[in-house]
């Protein structure tokens, strides 16, 4: 999703995992932009991918337009072994709203554009922005400056995250063999951290440091967010979710309409804005106010009993609510109140719901500001850039990768005929780096909503991603703390929560020898029983925690985001592809994704000798 991992610490033990060899990057610099590749080729074929083919005719429609006439969609499958999965009746929802591309040249001029611009970035340690600096970096050294905002007690604190968190990560080693010596100085003449914090007034920034910015910025990016899936979901508080994610745009929008030369406010949002849409879901954006159980036509409720969203409204329901709740008890009621608002007005979680709440209030306040807001779906590793499989925490899926590999997760809850929207950083990034050129340089004051996603163009459905973690992991197994290889079987799908019970306990009795011990030893058996119970528990939270993505109904529609690459010239569509089209999942899964997960995030532990 648009920025979402899932700290699993307490759920994935630091003894295991190995990582297949796949670390002799070395740079290849073409034209302007270097790039490191690994010591295996990304090859771009149709492999095990499902293609989603249209039935129905979908048409625009103005930015009010809710809901399209239904259609019928058919997720074909490549595979040889797979049956053809209808997906029936799928309601597309809204229409294209962006400014027209055509007419335009054949090129955008990305690099163009990007020379000499100075930005402000938000959100600037975390996973997608760091990816974004390192390729504007790369691409366009003669960027004047980027401004990055840091929270933190001082600007020497600021400094120190900038270094440790950005400068010398190992994400860019490219740049780092680029200019050698000369390296840190290059990033600090390009790179300026600015003490703050979203969540405060005036972003916490120093008047003076503020005049700065506003004089000088051409480009303001927002990718705060919260960055834990785990946390999005369940853990995150309603009032800390509206502070970052509807309020902080709108701290930001006030610092866009100071500035003299802005020309483009960016957004980096998440697809699953859409709620519990269902269907074909088109790039528009939200009405202020627009709910998506009013819309959604397969609610039971007569629309004139749904309540409409009152963003105001919510923002001082969070802010007076903790004067009704006990000091100890509040973290959790905050929770609860959180996910109770969202489901009421048809979105999945407090994250979703607070991020599509931004959106509306930066349409509402942006005047005459030009804005592009960008949705990816579950944003995973790179896929090319600045080299194959790079990563930084676990994104969403990655949790039930990791856990099933070290065969602590044989089965799992989910809809073997669905589909996860997986798309790579670095095409987010670029595609990103596209929109902001088309639409910085046009200057028009519009809103443009580009979906950079998968789930349309090229599916990954479950059942294919199960049978690609088991030819992975039966080739390069992880190892267990005796050193020896963890054999997993085929991941069992299960579309039915206690089908999925049942199955958990009848796993977990198995791996424990419960069963073969409960008459010999009471003491022994009672102490594995617990274990067993805390392993259900873990895999069952894990499964709440995913069901509304795991049987998600909706498709991501990303026309805007394929027109802008149409437009793009061949050497543009070179240096900053993101053709979702033509990646080959069961080569980016076993090849770059679960590798580099391994090497990057869990940094080799339990490799083989």
């Amino acid at each position: 999703m648009g920025i979402l991992s899932l700290n699993s610490s307490s759920i994935i033990p630091s003894n295991l995992l190995r990582v297949t060899q796949k670390s002799d990057w070395c740079p290849v610099r073409r034209q302007a932009t270097v790039f490191c590749q690994g010591g295996g080729n990304v090859i771009k074929s149709s492999g095990v991918s499902s293609v989603l083919t249209e039935r129905s005719s979908l048409g625009s429609t103005d930015h009010a337009a809710t809901v399209m006439d239904a259609g019928s969609l058919v997720l074909s499958k490549n595979g040889k072994t797979q049956t053809e999965i209808v997906v029936k009746d799928l309601v597309p929802y809204g229409g294209a709203t962006s400014t027209t591309l055509k007419g335009l040249e054949d090129a955008i001029g990305i690099v163009k554009f990007l020379k000499g611009k100075k930005f402000f970035i938000t959100g600037a340690t975390g996973f997608l922005a760091k990816v974004l600096i390192e390729k504007i970096l790369r691409t366009e050294p003669d960027v004047d400056k980027i401004y990055l905002l840091i929270k933190a007690k001082n600007k020497q604190a600021a400094i120190k995250r900038m270094q440790n968190e950005i400068i010398n990560t190992e994400l860019f080693k490219c740049l780092r063999k680029t200019h050698g010596k000369s390296y840190q100085a290059f990033m600090l003449s390009k790179l300026v951290p600015v003490v703050g914090d979203i969540c405060e007034s005036n972003l916490g920034i120093e008047e003076e440091l503020s005049n700065v910015i506003a004089d000088e910025v051409d480009v303001i990016v927002n990718s705060a967010a919260n960055t834990t899936f785990d946390e999005s979901v369940w853990n995150l508080r309603y009032d800390t979710a509206i502070n970052i994610n509807t309020r902080g745009p709108c701290r930001l929008m006030a610092l866009a309409k100071k500035c003299k030369n802005l020309k483009l406010f960016l957004q980096i949002s998440t697809a699953y804005v859409n709620g519990q849409r269902q269907g074909r879901i088109m790039e528009r954006p939200f009405n202020i106010g627009e709910t998506i159980a009013r819309q959604n036509f397969l609610s039971k409720i007569p629309q004139k009993f749904l309540p409409t969203l009152d963003i105001e409204g919510e923002i001082k329901l969070s802010a007076n609510y903790e004067a009704n709740v006990e000091d100890n008890l509040l973290p959790q009621k905050m929770r609860e109140l959180g996910l109770e608002r969202a489901r009421r007005y048809g979105w999945q979680d407090t994250y979703v719901f607070t991020k599509a709440m931004g959106e509306m209030m930066i349409d509402k306040l942006r005047e005459d500001i030009p804005v592009v807001i960008i949705r990816p779906s579950v944003i995973e590793s790179t896929f090319r850039e600045p080299f194959p499989g790079w990563m930084e925490g676990n994104r969403m899926m990655d949790p039930i990768v990791l856990c099933y590999g070290k065969g602590q997760l044989t089965g799992f809850l989910v809809d073997p005929n669905g589909v996860l929207d997986v798309v790579p950083a670095d095409m987010v990034v670029n595609a990103t780096l596209a929109a902001m050129a088309t639409h910085g340089m046009a200057q028009k004051p519009d809103i443009n909503v580009y979906q950079i996603a998968s789930s349309v163009v090229n599916p990954l459905v479950f059942q294919d991603l199960a049978r690609l973690l088991y030819k992975h992991y039966s080739s390069s197994p992880c190892i267990d703390s005796k050193g020896r290889p963890i054999q997993v079987p085929l991941m069992k799908l299960f579309s039915s929560t206690e089908e999925f019970s049942d199955h958990l306990w009848r796993d977990a009795l198995q791996r424990s020898g419960l069963t073969a011990m409960a008459s010999s030893n009471q003491k022994v058996s009672q102490k594995l029983e617990n274990i067993c119970r805390k392993s259900v528990e873990q895999a069952k939270y894990l499964a709440n925690i995913y069901e509304p993505y795991t049987f998600y109904g909706g498709r991501f529609d990303s026309s805007n985001t394929q027109r802008l690459m149409e437009i793009m010239s061949e050497e543009e569509k070179r240096e900053f592809g993101f053709d979702v089209k033509g990646i080959d999942w069961e080569d980016y899964i076993t090849n770059v994704h679960i590798p580099g997960l391994r090497r990057h995030v869990m940094k080799g532990r339990g490799m083989g000798g």
